[in-house]
């Protein structure tokens, strides 16, 4: 059985994908983080950004992530799907849904994909401002 949905895709994200997988019957909780696209970085206005990503890298870091959750935390079950592209203010640029049989370990998992995401996968943002724009390090 496959405990791990991982994605990179260039067309709107699905909540009720990422939910969908990872529901079972044997699991008590499930934890949801949705990255949106904010308006404001450091008080000026975002107009857009544009995520791109060196995709077998990504989705192989991604992968890892996942496979690391599921032996750190008792959990069942994890769907890592990013965006691509460009995304507008409101837009969702990641999902992860993770489930378990008790809340704590699917939260700390949760947290834990998004945290581990940010500092190792190859996916880069450039910031749209109405006066330019500029790439964004995503890593430490």
């Amino acid at each position: 059985m496959k405990n791990t949905s991982i994605k990179i895709i260039t067309r709107k994200l699905n909540l009720q994908e990422c939910y969908n997988f990872v529901t079972d019957n044997s699991c008590g909780g499930i934890a949801t983080f949705i990255g949106t696209v904010r308006n404001d970085t450091n008080g000026k206005e975002v107009a857009k950004l544009d995520f791109s990503t060196y995709k077998p890298m990504a989705i192989k870091e991604m992968q890892k992530i996942a496979d690391l959750a599921l032996k750190k935390f008792d959990i069942k079950k994890i769907a890592i799907h990013h965006a691509e592209g460009l995304l507008q203010i409101g837009d969702v640029p990641v999902i992860i849904t993770v489930s378990s049989k008790h809340r704590k370990a699917a939260f700390l998992a949760c947290e834990f994909a998004i945290d581990t995401l940010k500092e190792t996968v190859p996916i880069w943002k450039k910031e749209y401002f109405s006066d330019g724009e500029v790439w964004v390090n995503t890593h430490p």
